[in-house]
């Protein structure tokens, strides 16, 4: 969706600057007593050196009100609100005598009664209440708490004799003040010696192995943190070494100080006790040695849900795996055998658990996997596994219904049913089919007056997907390049879409043979090794009707409407031979090309030199003529391509990470290669045809980062970079338009439109401007304004440009340093609401520096309200 914004209207105005005074005359006082403080800074200092830790500004308990961009915005509409609403009206109802008995008389008692509890009178300050926030008073028994808190901090640092204190600051300002926290660190304790004192044998020589990695080392300042991630270390390797039971609280640490050695010198001992396993049983507690517990069977339950453990007596022995169904197994033995990853005679590992958990719910056929364990009942470290699955329905219907408007369309709706079957072949294998059915209504001339119809726009299609849960490759075994726990799966999928009056009613064919796999939910890898798409332009001759500013321009050179044309290419006596490509339009004063008769006449007379015509309008109508073939052309492309994502983000709540993106991909070299084998036809161009469409040739990469910062008090700083190039060699000059880059939208430079920015410096010369080398640079600071209302400044910098292909326009190639000057930059602010599971935004682009405009006019020319861009999204750009 595209809408430009603009304040037009004056109630807008008006109602903007009302809300502006009404806020700026909040006293931000108002409710602060005159034996109060509002708190208005936090500082630590440690050892006079001010900290900037966010982990140690946490530790304080009251913080200051919270600002916009340094105004205490929710603090005044707290203060915009009512105290008691209600006494306020009863002092209104009874100001001047009679009101009550006038308004009783008008309304009624009981609509008089419920006038006071409105929402303009009662809900109104409710509202602002909840969505405001009380002024931040100074409280000292929150003050010394966060001095406890520091205190407790610096302990677990090694900072025993530190010392805490704090200082209230009153400021110039009336009843305002900040607090200034001080820290005396002292001098810190240093690991002297470690002893272990271990109550197992088993685990004595698993620790001893792995003692050399310790994070707890002799001559180390003394940390807790360092304490806590080795508990945490050796309970995994403990558990993955076959301690299936060993429990975290049987490592402890018992530090100690020998009071024989001198006053200030601060070492300490430590001992690590691993004590044995603890049971609870009624009201007793038992202890046990720990045991290496190895695997003496393993079951493997596929109809639990459905008939219980006992009533599935049927039984399959595939590879030490018992395999136990109820009247027929549905799925083959080797694909339920490859998810699990627990082996007979091996140790238990909690690794293979997690694994096996998540291969079972990789299959998408199980719902609600579970694993038990059962020891033998004589010999307790001989374990037996029971996995129990509940299949999924083998057959699931979809629907989507979706209502939408763009600029080609005025409304439109979109239907898409689908259909999913599981397990198809019994290896797990999930069918999906899904169809699309779009139609819409536009009020284009060149449309509506072929086609009357309300809904004149249709586009349908279908995809077909088939999804493997291994990789498929023949006569080639890749399980030991890429093992079962990495979630290796294959999928083939084929698609074709069909428009009616839309653009030039392309017919597009695609075919994907691709593979994926993660070794860790932090990387994954996917290659498509065959990503075959064709696309067939039904309707060309709608070239100019679909692109107008490339008509537009085309028609104004054949008018000879600038200033500097010196021909009247229209003027039937000047040019006679001309006269049957134009037509007079009621409307017009200018004769107009006809389209596509009168376009196609009046530039192959300018390219052939039929008629005269300047060295500025030859090569003006050339690149026209290119770019409409070019975007008329069927493409044709058999591509090959791999990417890799990697990131470290922990959760949804995790708002500092960062996360990175690889992909390159190539296309036509393999018909490049069977060409030297089985002779391709060829055009006038020399191309080599197939099917008599002209195959695509050419290399892309991208790269993607994205970085946030977590800033403090849902605060947030996010950054993108990318760039991308794709360079068209061998039998392509160009790269298909479906493989282009643009720029401007939403989710790009948002003080520009999709399309609308470059190539280059140019000025939005075609309807749809495309490139093959991008560069973008997002910078988005993210803070929390008022409830689930969030708020955002943004600055957006790129560019797209032509680069070794056909494009010799100068304004558009990229070529070298000097051409970053063409990048453009685009701020501004938004206003985003979070419905939690997803987010709508609302952002306001300015275009602060447009490489489209004269150099000394670049800056800030259209920095205003009336050229500004508002851009609507679902969840953030990046």
């Amino acid at each position: 969706m595209r809408i430009v914004f603009c304040f037009k209207n004056p109630c807008a105005k008006i109602s903007l600057l009302f809300f502006a005074i009404a806020l700026a005359s909040c006293n931000t006082l108002k409710r602060v007593e005159d034996n109060e403080l509002l708190l208005t800074r936090n500082t630590i200092f440690a050892d006079e050196e001010k900290v900037n830790d966010e982990d140690i500004q946490s530790l304080i308990v009251q913080y200051p009100n919270s600002t916009l961009l340094g105004y205490p915005l929710r603090l005044n509409l707290y203060n915009l609100a009512k105290q008691n609403p209600d006494s306020s009206f009863q002092n209104w109802l009874y100001k001047k005598e009679k009101r009550k008995e006038r308004l009783v008389k008008l309304l009624s008692e009981k609509q008089v009664d419920r006038l006071g509890e409105s929402f303009m009178v009662k809900g109104l300050s409710e509202w602002l209440m909840n969505i405001g926030e009380a002024p931040s008073i100074i409280d000292t028994s929150d003050t010394r708490r966060t001095l406890e808190r520091l205190k407790a901090y610096y302990n677990s640092k090694g900072y025993f004799n530190n010392n805490t204190s704090f200082v209230i600051d009153t400021l110039k300002r009336a009843k305002r003040a900040e607090i200034n926290y001080q820290i005396t660190l002292g001098k810190p304790y240093i690991i002297d010696s470690i002893v272990d004192k271990i109550a197992a044998k088993v685990i004595d020589s698993i620790y001893q192995l792995n003692k050399e990695e310790s994070l707890v080392k002799e001559g180390k300042q003394f940390d807790l943190v360092d304490f806590d991630n080795e508990r945490k270390r050796l309970t995994s390797i403990f558990r993955n070494s076959g301690i299936r039971k060993f429990q975290e609280s049987s490592i402890n640490y018992a530090v100690t100080r020998d009071s024989t050695k001198a006053g200030d010198d601060q070492e300490m001992d430590i001992a690590l006790n691993i004590d044995n396993l603890r049971t609870r049983s009624d009201n007793a507690i038992t202890t046990s040695e720990y045991k290496i517990e190895k695997f003496k069977e393993i079951n493997i339950y596929t109809d639990f849900i459905l008939s219980g453990e006992e009533d599935q007596h049927n039984v399959v022995n595939y590879k030490d795996y018992n395999i136990y169904y109820k009247d027929k197994l549905r799925f083959s033995p080797k694909t339920l055998t490859d998810a699990i990853f627990f082996e007979k005679d091996s140790i238990y590992r909690e690794l293979d658990r997690s694994r096996t958990y998540r291969q079972i719910t990789n299959l998408n056929v199980f719902k609600y996997p579970s694993i038990a364990f059962s020891t033998d009942s004589l010999q307790t470290s001989l374990l037996t596994a029971k996995i129990y699955l509940t299949e999924r329905p083998k057959y699931s219907l979809g629907m989507e219904l979706d209502v939408s408007h763009s600029n080609i369309q005025q409304v439109g709706l979109a239907f898409s049913p689908s259909l999913q079957a599981r397990n198809l072949f019994k290896g797990a294998e999930n069918l999906s089919l899904t169809g699309r059915l779009n139609v819409g209504s536009s009020n284009d001339q060149s449309i509506t007056a072929t086609d009357n119809r309300f809904f004149n726009l249709l586009e349908f299609g279908a995809d077909i997907n088939l999804t493997f849960p291994r990789i498929w490759f023949p006569f080639f075994n890749t399980s030991r390049l890429i093992p079962n726990y990495t979630l290796p799966q294959t999928r083939l999928s084929l698609g074709t879409s069909f428009q009616k009056n839309i653009g030039l009613d392309k017919k597009t064919f695609n075919s994907i043979l691709g593979y994926n796999w993660s070794p860790s939910d932090f990387k994954r890898n996917a290659v498509e090794l065959l990503n075959i798409q064709f696309v067939n332009n039904v309707n060309t001759n709608r070239f100019f009707n679909v692109y107008q500013n490339s008509y537009q321009r085309l028609d104004e050179i054949a008018n000879g409407d600038d200033p500097e044309d010196i021909y009247d290419y229209d003027n039937p006596l000047e040019f006679p031979e001309l006269a049957e490509n134009f037509e007079l339009e009621d409307d017009t004063i200018d004769p107009q090309l006809i389209i596509p008769a009168g376009t196609a006449g009046f530039t192959q007379a300018i390219i052939s030199g039929a008629v005269p015509s300047s060295t500025e309008d030859l090569n003006e109508v050339r690149s026209i003529e290119e770019r409409r073939v070019r975007l008329t052309e069927n493409n044709l492309i058999f591509a090959t391509n791999y990417s890799f994502s990697k990131n470290n983000q922990n959760g949804i709540t995790d708002n500092s990470f960062h996360r990175f993106r690889f992909k390159v991909e190539s296309a036509g070299n393999l018909l490049s290669a069977l060409s030297y084998v089985f002779p391709f036809n060829e055009n006038n161009d020399g191309d080599l045809l197939v099917f008599s469409v002209p195959y695509s040739q050419y290399i892309k990469t991208e790269f993607d980062y994205i970085k946030y910062w977590d800033l403090s008090r849902s605060n947030v700083l996010a950054f993108r970079s990318f760039f991308g190039i794709a360079i068209p060699y061998g039998n392509s000059d160009n790269i298909p338009f479906v493989r282009s880059y643009f720029a401007g939208g939403s989710n790009d430079n948002r003080a520009w439109n999709p399309y609308s920015l470059g190539p280059g410096r140019t000025d939005e010369i075609n309807d749809f401007n495309e490139a093959n080398l991008k560069l973008a640079l997002n910078l988005e600071y993210r803070f929390p304004v008022a409830g689930d209302i969030k708020g955002a400044l943004f600055a957006d910098a790129g560019n797209i440009w032509n680069v070794f292909d056909s494009e010799d326009d100068p304004d558009k190639t990229f070529s070298g340093l000097d051409s970053l000057s063409d990048i453009a930059l685009g701020t501004g602010f938004g206003i985003r609401y979070d419905f939690t599971y997803f987010l709508i935004r609302v952002d306001l682009g300015f275009k602060t520096y447009n490489p489209a405009e004269e150099i000394s006019q670049r800056w800030f020319r259209d920095y205003n309200f009336a050229n500004s861009v508002l851009q609507i999204g679902i969840n953030y750009p990046f």
